[in-house]
This record gives structure tokens, C-alpha cells and sequence, in this order.
């Protein structure tokens, strides 16, 4: 195993020579694949729809090409479920990555074309591995095995015509389901068990199947992996996770911020040598990867048969100018992101928000999403300033959060009110005032239009802090049916449906 570590950690790492290509000309990178993104679907259905053939330049293409959302490309995505050809890119999807909305009640279905499988998410998770070994080349990871903790259903089929079958699931059950067969070897638990569609009883069995394995490595959504780590610790007896996996030495994860879950997995992962690296990976696409050993901003990766086009978003979450491609970014502005990509999604929003904290190579950090934020009162309170906040209050008041949700709360007609924040509690802190004056120091000094408001309590008061018990939000997201990892607990609404529905669900 040790030769065999060394062979593939030195074939991986011949992509790094590739990636520093686009680092050097990310501009022409970014125009030759939109070139060959428009070509490619120039005999399609949408592609003569909006004259492909004729497209020379991206003036053309963002002229002629309208921004769409899910909601504009539905009925699209429904033909080609029904197995038919060339509509929005060339052949048939056989496919569906179903994604749910955390402000949605709706399932999306976002096809996953066999080019966006291999040049885009499997060349993603490859990558991943180039920069990992890459940064550390005393690594072991392939002496071991990979946890990955994903698929929340089975693979169900759509349409079960002869001529064509069609699949839909999480995009992390797509992509086990399909990983090339070397890749397999490596992996843990065995496909039939991460493919399973009811979380508790796969909890169970993922927990008892992996203890005898030499895990080097996991990925996961942080929630979920916490609650598989604690089950493991409950059936080993062991104090923490480097007593059952003394080689693991990766945690691969996104998703969600990672910075409230940090202390948490320092007490599951205590080895000073555990490393933690963040991906962003869509159902839409792999966009990002953590270049860099203890970073929280990930590389946007440019060859991965995806065109980027950014969006500023304004104080209301509003979009508040014109698209502009990669060359006109500028540090420090929130964008909506806006994709092209070889599954057929054409100038399409993804709903999520970046800032650019470099620009060379650049590099990004996720801000939130464009349907979730406060701004009842003038704040503009985005996911990234709550992230940080809460961090920053654990820190201070020795509190470790599980799980929360914010919303507004309106006091009386003259439009004073406050923020509630619903927080289910792993270690409570040992004074709940400090906690709350914590939390709303540092959204002070994290916005600007937040310490404006709470200016002598005039528009906005203290924070309202709601403690509510173990396992609330486990149980309320079960009752909704929403248990997985494609499921996230909503952080903010600009609204009280989930606040008061959570309280009800208390209550009752």
C-alpha cells in the first residue's frame, strides 16, 4: 500500500501543471470554453433558438442569451426527462441531480450530463486530490480508505421507457453510483449501503460497517458527519475518532459554513496533524476548491466546461447591475453567480452569493445565497456575517451551537423589533447574556448597516436569543421529510415562517 500511495499521489499531482495554465490566462481560459460551450450546442434546440452558430464573441452571446433560473428553464428540463434529444445540449440526459431548496419547497431537477460528470464534478473531486497531495506530500491518504458520507436517497428512475431511462438523486449518490472502478477500491461503506434512502437506519449501518476500516480520509456535510462520528464513538466506546481511525488525517466539506462547526470536530478530530478542506459542489457544478493548507477562501476552478458571470447583489439581495465575466470582478463586491455549463444551463442563476478575495489566482469566499438574509429593518444581514458572528460568540462565551436559524421579530407598528434566533445548543454557554452581547458586538462589527440600526436601540434591538432542546431541529427537519445532505437548515429568512413553525413544532 505504501508503494501504491506514492505511485498515485505522483500521476495526481501531474495536474497541477494544468491548473497553473489557468491561473496564468484565466481570461482566455474562461473565453475558450464559453466558445466551446456555444459550439457545442449550436444544433440544438436552444441553441437555434438564440442563433448559437452565429455567436463570435461573449458581447454576442450576453446580448442574445436572457439570464434564467430554474423556474424559466423547467419546462425544458421536463422534455428532456422524458427522454427527449438536443434541447438544451446535444443527445439525451440520463441524469437528474435533485436539489431542494432551502426557501423552496419544490424539488429541482438539474441534469447532469455525462461531459459535466467527467470534466466538471469528477475532475473536481480529482483535483481536490492534486492540491491536497500537492500541499502535502508526506500525505498517506491512499494508504487508507475514503468515507463519504452522501447519497440521502436511491437512485430512482423517471421515465421507464425501453428507448430511454432516466435517473434522478443527490448529485453525491449520482456521482458514488458512477465513480470509475479504481476509485471505488478506495471508498467506504459499500455502495448499497451509502446508496440508502432512510438516514437513520443508514447512520446505523454506515457506523457499524466503517469502525474495522483504515479511513484516511472523510467528506461529508458537517451536520451530518457529526452525527455519524458521535454514533461511532457511542458503539466503539472510544474518547474520539483518532482512537478508531488513527491514519485519518483529511476532512473534506462544504455545503455549509464550516466555521460553527469547528469546535466540535477539533473534539472528534483532537490529532494536531488533521487537515480540513472546503469544496464548493453544486448540483449545478463543481465551482470551488481550498487551494491552501488552514484557508477559508477556495480557488474558482476555470476548465471545468463552465463560463462564469457575475452579478452585483444590492442591499435587498436585489440584483443591482449588469452581468460581467470573470476579467471585470472586483474584490470585495457581492455577486450573484451566474453559469454556462456543458450540462445545458445557459447564463443561469444559482441562487448563491461570493465575494472575490483574490483576484490572482481567484479566489472566492461564499457569502450566502440571494433568498436568504434579514433586511426588515435596513440591516442587509447576510449568511456570511451571521457565520462569523456566531463563531465569534461561541469563541468568547464557550458555547458550542448545533444548529440555528435567525428571522426578524417586530415589536410593536412603529416597525422597532429585533432578530430571534432559534439555537439548539451542543454545550450552552456559561452565561447566556455574554452569548448574546457576543453576538451582537461582533454583527457590529461585521456590518455596518447592522451597528447603524442597533444605534441606541432605536430601529433594531438586542438580539433575542431562544434556547430550545436537544435534537429540535433533527426532529423538526424528519417531520418535514427532509432529512439528508442535501437538506439544510435554513440560517436566515427575511420572514418568521420558519421561526414560528419551529416554535409550534415545540409547543406541540
Amino acid at each position: 500500500m505504501p508503494l501504491l500511495n506514492s505511485i498515485i499521489s505522483w500521476i495526481i499531482k501531474k495536474r497541477i501543471h494544468q491548473m497553473e495554465l489557468f491561473i496564468r490566462y484565466p481570461n482566455e481560459v474562461q473565453r475558450e470554453w464559453l466558445s466551446r460551450l456555444v459550439y457545442s450546442a449550436a444544433h440544438t434546440e436552444w441553441g437555434k433558438t438564440y442563433g448559437y452558430a452565429s455567436i463570435r464573441s461573449y458581447e454576442q452571446f450576453r446580448e442574445r442569451v436572457p439570464i434564467q433560473d430554474y423556474e424559466s428553464l423547467k419546462k425544458f428540463i421536463f422534455r428532456i426527462k422524458q427522454g427527449e434529444k438536443d434541447i438544451l445540449w446535444p443527445g439525451q440526459v440520463q441524469w437528474f441531480a435533485k436539489s431542494s431548496g432551502t426557501t423552496n419547497d419544490k424539488s429541482k431537477f438539474i441534469p447532469v450530463t455525462e461531459e459535466a460528470l467527467e470534466e466538471c464534478h469528477f475532475k473536481g473531486g480529482k483535483d481536490l486530490l492534486s492540491i491536497y497531495c500537492n500541499n502535502n506530500p508526506n500525505s498517506k491518504l491512499f494508504s487508507g480508505k475514503l468515507l463519504s458520507l452522501g447519497g440521502s436517497h436511491k437512485i430512482n428512475s423517471l421515465n421507464n421507457a425501453i428507448e430511454h431511462d432516466s435517473f434522478y438523486g443527490d448529485l453525491s449518490a449520482i456521482i458514488i453510483q458512477n465513480l470509475p472502478y479504481w476509485i471505488q477500491l478506495f471508498r467506504t461503506p459499500e455502495i448499497s449501503i451509502a446508496l440508502m434512502d432512510e438516514w437513520e437506519a443508514k447512520m446505523e449501518r454506515m457506523a457499524k460497517s466503517t469502525i474495522n476500516e483504515d479511513v484516511t480520509n472523510i467528506s461529508g456535510v458537517p451536520s451530518w458527519t457529526l452525527v455519524l462520528m458521535n454514533r461511532i464513538l457511542d458503539i466503539t466506546g472510544k474518547a474520539h475518532i483518532h482512537e478508531v481511525w488513527p491514519n485519518l488525517e483529511l476532512f473534506v466539506h462544504g455545503a455549509v459554513n464550516f466555521e460553527p462547526y469547528r469546535q466540535p470536530f477539533a473534539k472528534l478530530f483532537p490529532a494536531s496533524g488533521m487537515n480540513y478542506y472546503e469544496t464548493y459542489n453544486a448540483s449545478e457544478g463543481f465551482f470551488g476548491i481550498q487551494d491552501r493548507n488552514n484557508s477559508d477562501e477556495m480557488m474558482l476552478m476555470l476548465d471545468y466546461g463552465i463560463f462564469y458571470e457575475f452579478i452585483p447583489v444590492g442591499m435587498n439581495g436585489e440584483l443591482s447591475g449588469n452581468a460581467v465575466p470573470l476579467s471585470s470582478v472586483q474584490k470585495g463586491v457581492n455577486y450573484a453567480i451566474l453559469i454556462t455549463t456543458n450540462a445545458g444551463l445557459w447564463r443561469y442563476l444559482i441562487g448563491d452569493t461570493v465575494k472575490f478575495t483574490s483576484l490572482n489566482p481567484f479566489r472566492i469566499r461564499i457569502t450566502g445565497r440571494t433568498a436568504q438574509f434579514i433586511n426588515a429593518f435596513g440591516e442587509e444581514l447576510m449568511i456570511d456575517n451571521a457565520e462569523r458572528a456566531m463563531a465569534e460568540a461561541c469563541m468568547l462565551s464557550g458555547a458550542v451551537v448545533r444548529e440555528y436559524t435567525a428571522s426578524p421579530l417586530f415589536y410593536d407598528t412603529s416597525g422597532c423589533g429585533a432578530h430571534e434566533w432559534l439555537i439548539e445548543f451542543e454545550l450552552e454557554p456559561v452565561c447566556m447574556d455574554k452569548f448574546r452581547h457576543s453576538l451582537d458586538e461582533a454583527l457590529k462589527k461585521l456590518n455596518s448597516d447592522y451597528e447603524a440600526k442597533r444605534y441606541n436601540d432605536m430601529a433594531l434591538q438586542k438580539p433575542v436569543i431562544r434556547k430550545v432542546k436537544r435534537g429540535t431541529f433533527y426532529e423538526w427537519m424528519k417531520s418535514k421529510n427532509k432529512l439528508g445532505g442535501q437538506h439544510k437548515v435554513p440560517r436566515l429568512a427575511n420572514h418568521r415562517n420558519y421561526a414560528d413553525e419551529i416554535l409550534s413544532f415545540v409547543a406541540g
